[in-house]
């Protein structure tokens, strides 16, 4: 007998002792090498361009199971499809992918010339600090589309699948996450509620940091623990305190500093790289969305015209496209599995 779950947690004990199921396989996501093979299986099925390349898609995908990638082939065949293409090319897949992490664009959400402002501002504070601070992704893609919930996005490429964590990242991390707030309110002197989102995962970064990681002045100690008792519909992901009230203020203590030292970091990276700052909010606000390249030419001064030009130039390489082509027609539709975390926004 073959069985299998995704939950094994809310499995009954008895059913685990030896001589039921003797042998147990564990199944885990694919790493870079499977996800870029598990590509190079869907995409036979369609026409492909010369640029494609399923390794950089592979590493844009981190956390995507076997089902998410031939649905992301499918959404990519979509676009191609209706911008009468004959075959997929790299920026599709790059539509795709915008669409199955961060969500569909909202285009018919009207958005004020302020707000659109400080959310480049926003979300020019995240690219700036996660481009300064060492040990933190890539910058990939910058936008200030309103995509599912998120009025502007960052997101990261990482370079490779990451198996730890170390303290220094955690602490970039936090800082990176406060980018956005700190660009608020260095140039506005206020704050919006668009930092929400930001604010929680820093402050659960944090708590992970000082409760399970061992990553402060309190010692390796683990102060909070999972209780999954889940069988026949009991709790799930409970968490036990074995500590007193006093050691708790000493936690909170422990993790306010680190959420404050975080945020200080970004404000003070921002400060000191006010420039920089403008240049990529007013790139933002010409053009919207800005790939890392672009990032990088602004840092180096590079003027709004000269990234003008560049993108006109590969507009002209790249021609305009031929007849119909029922790009869906030639793929096999998957359903999406677990949708992944958003980036920060």
């Amino acid at each position: 007998m073959i069985a299998a779950t995704n939950r094994p947690d809310v499995l009954d004990p008895a059913l685990l002792r030896p001589g039921r199921f003797d042998r147990r396989v564990i199944v885990g996501k694919p790493d870079l090498k499977g996800r870029e093979q598990i590509l190079n299986v869907h995409i036979k099925k369609t026409p492909i361009g010369p640029d494609v390349d399923s390794l950089k898609i592979a590493r844009g995908t981190p956390g995507f199971t076997g089902a998410d990638l031939g649905n992301l082939v499918n959404e990519a065949a979509l676009v191609a499809a209706r911008s009468d293409k004959k075959y997929l090319e790299m920026e599709d897949f790059e539509k795709a992918k915008d669409k199955v992490i961060m969500g569909a664009e909202r285009k018919s959400m009207v958005i004020s010339d302020e707000d659109k402002k400080v959310t480049a501002y926003h979300e020019a504070g995240h690219t700036l600090v996660g481009i300064t601070l060492p040990g933190l992704d890539p910058i990939h893609k910058v936008t200030i589309i309103p995509r599912g919930m998120a009025l502007g996005l960052t997101q990261t490429l990482p370079e490779k699948d990451a198996v730890s964590f170390s303290k220094h990242q955690a602490e970039n991390w936090i800082a990176f996450a406060f980018g956005g707030r700190a660009a608020e309110e260095l140039v506005f002197k206020d704050f919006t509620t668009g930092a929400a989102n930001d604010i929680e995962r820093a402050t659960g970064m944090a708590r992970k940091m000082v409760c399970e990681w061992g990553m402060s002045p309190l010692g390796p100690l683990a102060y909070e623990k999972h209780d999954n008792p889940v069988f026949m519909g009991m709790g799930y992901g409970n968490k036990s305190k074995d500590y007193s009230e006093a050691k708790a203020q000493e936690i909170d203590a422990a993790i306010s500093r680190i959420v404050n030292e975080g945020y200080k970091k970004a404000l003070e990276i921002l400060t000191d790289k006010k420039e920089a700052l403008e240049r990529i909010t007013q790139a933002l606000l010409e053009f919207e969305t800005i790939d890392g390249t672009e990032v990088d030419m602004l840092l180096k001064g590079a003027a709004i015209s000269e990234i003008q030009k560049i993108r006109l130039n590969k507009k002209d390489a790249a021609g305009s496209g031929n007849s119909v082509a029922s790009a869906e027609k030639t793929i096999e539709p998957d359903s999406v599995a677990n949708r992944k975390p958003a980036p920060v926004s």
